[in-house]
């Protein structure tokens, strides 16, 4: 079997390479309409290019996942500004859909907290709908929608969890199904726990990005090892191996934020529990030193018995 690992957003490793260089609608305010397109466009492009960097630092690197910026496009989402941001940039965006392919890399989205469909303000619900567009208008760009995901949390529980559950399945449905199609849910550190966010995803017909420090913090009453038959059993069908998400607590104080690096001895026991279940997996490291924290924690493993270092960020058991 075998484990790929992957990190978020930024390639640390590489000088000034940031993918979510931003524009706040103050400042795009302020200027005239020349200044407010010239800002736009120049950070658009140099987010785009910094993807292509960290694109091509992974592939040198024998990296295969990555979660791509959910801020590629300032401003993109807002009511006022509104602009077309693929046309100018339909090439960039090809370019990045045919170095993801043409390597067989693995790239994802992790839309913002606020995109969530439980609440019952249908202002909430509307703009759920026009962020999760915006990213797979983004995967559509890049040629990459029938690829790539999204992922989201399953959202608040507004002092009713039933509730808010069954306003998921009312808002849910909402989107359109292309978009449904490419979503997937994860379980939350107070929420929805891993049993929870599974019925969902079955309900669906949605894969299940199972966190493990999300559920070390909100376990709710089952053993997660019990529940692999079935997060796996929700990625039958896309062609894809079960994605996972990995970090460590920052502190004992500080439970759920995530450390700068994943600590092998807290990391071991899911690691060990996916050995066990034999079958191969992509897990996103959710580490504050990203690309750095990926790398460590495979160096770390490959010194374990019976794991072998076969890429920079992949381990074969």
């Amino acid at each position: 079997m075998l484990l790929r690992f992957g990190y978020v957003s930024t390639a640390l490793s590489l000088w000034e390479a940031s993918p979510s260089r931003a524009l706040t609608f103050t400042n795009w305010k302020k200027q005239d309409t020349d200044g407010r397109k010239e800002k736009l466009h120049h950070l658009t492009e140099e987010n785009l290019i910094n993807t292509l960097r960290a694109l091509h630092y992974n592939i040198a690197h024998g990296i295969d996942i990555y979660r791509m910026s959910s801020s590629l496009v300032p401003l993109a989402t807002h009511p006022e500004v509104k602009w077309d941001f693929v046309t100018p940039f339909r090439p960039l965006f090809e370019e990045i859909g045919a170095l993801v392919k043409k390597h067989a890399l693995r790239v994802s989205f992790h839309p913002n907290q606020f995109t969530l469909f439980t609440s019952p303000q249908d202002h909430v619900t509307d703009n759920a709908i026009i962020d999760m567009s915006y990213h797979y208008q983004m995967l559509e760009a890049m040629g990459l929608h029938k690829e790539a995901t999204m992922n989201i949390h399953v959202g608040g529980a507004y002092g009713n969890k039933q509730g808010a559950i069954e306003r998921f399945d009312q808002n849910f449905i909402k989107l359109q199904q292309p978009i449904r199609r490419q979503t997937t849910l994860e379980n939350d550190d107070k929420t929805y726990t891993t049993e929870e966010t599974l019925q969902i995803c079955e309900k669906h017909g949605v894969p299940f990005v199972f966190d493990y420090h999300h559920h070390w913090a909100n376990p709710g009453e089952e053993d997660f090892r019990e529940l692999l038959p079935r997060i796996f059993a929700t990625w039958d069908g896309t062609g894809k191996s079960p994605k996972f998400h990995l970090s460590s607590p920052k502190s004992e104080k500080l439970y759920r934020a995530h450390a700068d690096y994943v600590e092998k001895d807290f990391a071991m026991d899911f690691i060990k529990a996916l050995k066990d279940y034999g079958k191969s997996a992509d897990i996103m490291i959710e580490a504050k030193a990203k690309d750095k924290a990926a790398l460590n924690l495979v160096e770390e493993l490959a010194k374990v018995r019976g794991f072998k270092r076969v890429k920079g960020a992949a381990i074969e058991i």
